[in-house]
C-alpha cells in the first residue's frame, strides 16, 4: 500500500492573478488573459500576444536574494510562500530536514542570458553580471524556495519542457512515499517572455497570433505565458497530526516517453501515462469525472490527445468534462502543470469544471465534451492533468477528493 499524500497549501501567479484564490476566480470566470506583450522588449517579432504579470505583488522578498534571482526563480518563491502560508508550514531544527522542495521548470534563466548578451555583444562591455550564473542554472528555483522557506530535506529541480511541473509534483510524491520526506513544496515555473525564447517559438510555426482556442476547428496555435504554481505536500497522517487542512488528495502520477520525435507527439504516449497514472491511483476510468488537458491549441496536439482519452476512457470518454486552462493562462511551459493543479483542486473542492475559453467552432476530431467557453457545475470526485511535451515526455496526474 501506498503512503497516502495529500495537498494542504497551493499557491500561484500568472496573468490570470497574482494568488491562488484570484487565478481561480478568473479561471472560473472564464476569462481569458491573454493579450498584447507590454512589458518586454519585442524587436522585429512577428507575434506578439502573450500572457504575461503586468505587475509583481508587494511579496516582502528580501531585498538581497531577490538581486541573486532570475524571474522565474522569484515567481516560483512568491508562489511557494503563499502554499507554505495557506498549509501553516513552520519548519524548525526538528522537521527542517523532513521538509523539501521539488520545481520543474522548462527553459531557464533567459533575462539573465539575455541581458548577458546584450551587453556584451550590442554594448560593447567585457563582463556580465555576476549572479548570471545563479540566476541561469534550472536548478535554481528549488533552491531559492528552499533557502526563503528554510527547507533542508530533498532539493532539486527538474527539467522536462512542458512536462516539467507534473514531472516534479510526482518526483515529491515519491520522495514522501519512500520515507525521504513528511513535507515536500512542490511545483513549476517559468519566465519565457524574453525576445530569444520567443524568437525561437516563433521559427516553430506553432504560435498563434490571436490568443488560444483549444479544439476550436479555427485555432491557429499555442500562446506562450509565464507564471508559478506550488502545493504543499504530506501524509495524510502528518497532516492530520498537525490538525492541517486537506485540500485534496494527489491519488497518483503515471509517467511514460513516446520514444518517437522530438516535438510531434504519439498517441501511445499519452495512452500509456493515462493507463499507469490510473493503476497508480488505483482508480477505474469511471471514477474520473474531469480531464484538465494538456489542450495547448495546436492542431495535432488537440486531435492526439482526444484520441488517446478515447482509448484510455472508452465510452466514458463522452461522459467526461474535459476542458484546457491554457486558453486563460497560455502555456507558462514548466509552470503549466501547477497551474493546472489549482484548477484541479479547486473543481473538486467547489464543483465546478473551469471552461476551456475562445472556443467558436466544432472540430469533428475532437468531439468530446470540453466545456466551451462557460464553468459547468458538476461533482467532481476525481480528476486527472495531463502533460506532455517536447521529447515526449508524459506525466499525468490524478487528484481525489478527501
Amino acid at each position: 500500500m501506498h503512503k497516502r499524500v495529500v495537498i494542504t497549501g497551493i499557491g500561484g501567479i500568472c496573468g490570470l492573478g497574482t494568488n491562488a484564490p484570484a487565478i481561480w476566480g478568473e479561471m472560473r470566470a472564464g476569462r481569458s488573459a491573454i493579450g498584447p506583450i507590454v512589458n518586454s522588449e519585442l524587436h522585429d517579432l512577428k507575434i506578439r500576444v502573450g500572457c504575461e504579470i503586468r505587475t509583481l505583488p508587494d511579496h516582502g522578498i528580501d531585498r538581497k536574494q531577490v538581486v541573486s534571482m532570475d524571474r522565474f526563480s522569484l515567481l516560483a518563491t512568491i508562489a511557494a510562500r503563499e502554499a507554505a502560508q495557506q498549509a501553516g508550514l513552520t519548519p524548525q531544527e526538528a522537521n527542517t530536514y523532513r521538509m523539501g522542495t521539488i520545481v520543474g521548470v522548462g527553459v531557464c534563466g533567459w533575462e539573465a542570458i539575455e541581458e548577458s548578451y546584450r551587453a556584451v555583444l550590442l554594448e560593447g562591455k567585457n563582463r556580465v553580471g555576476i549572479f548570471t550564473v545563479p540566476k541561469v542554472m534550472p536548478g535554481a528555483a528549488a533552491g531559492h524556495v528552499s533557502m526563503n522557506l528554510g527547507l533542508r530535506g530533498p532539493v532539486f529541480g527538474i527539467t522536462s519542457a512542458c512536462s516539467s511541473s507534473n514531472h516534479a509534483i510526482a518526483s515529491a510524491v515519491d520522495q514522501i512515499r519512500l520515507g525521504r520526506a513528511d513535507i515536500m513544496v512542490a511545483g513549476g515555473t517559468d519566465a519565457p517572455l524574453v525576445w530569444g525564447i520567443l524568437k525561437g517559438w516563433e521559427a516553430l510555426r506553432v504560435l498563434s497570433p490571436d490568443t488560444c482556442r483549444p479544439f476550436s476547428a479555427d485555432r491557429q496555435g499555442l500562446v506562450l505565458g509565464e507564471g508559478a504554481g506550488m502545493a504543499v505536500l504530506e501524509t495524510y497522517e502528518h497532516a492530520m497530526a498537525r490538525g492541517a487542512t486537506i485540500l485534496a488528495e494527489i491519488a497518483g502520477a503515471g509517467i511514460s516517453g513516446d520514444a518517437s520525435d522530438i516535438v510531434a507527439p504519439t498517441i501511445e504516449g499519452p495512452e500509456a501515462a493515462m493507463r499507469f497514472c490510473l493503476a497508480d491511483a488505483g482508480l477505474n476510468p469511471e471514477d474520473i469525472d474531469y480531464v484538465n488537458a494538456h489542450g495547448t491549441g495546436t492542431k495535432a496536439n488537440d486531435q492526439i490527445e482526444t484520441a488517446a482519452i478515447k482509448r484510455v476512457f472508452g465510452d466514458h470518454a463522452y461522459r467526461l468534462s474535459i476542458s484546457s486552462t491554457k486558453s486563460m493562462h497560455a502555456h507558462c511551459l514548466g509552470a503549466s502543470g501547477a497551474l493546472e493543479l489549482i484548477a484541479c483542486v479547486m473543481a473538486i473542492r467547489e464543483g465546478i469544471v473551469p471552461p476551456t475559453a475562445n472556443f467558436r467552432e466544432t472540430d469533428a476530431d475532437c468531439d468530446l465534451d470540453i466545456t466551451p467557453n462557460v464553468a459547468r457545475e458538476r461533482k467532481v470526485r476525481a480528476a486527472i492533468s495531463n502533460g506532455f511535451a517536447f521529447g515526449g515526455t508524459n506525466a499525468v496526474l490524478a487528484f481525489k477528493a478527501v
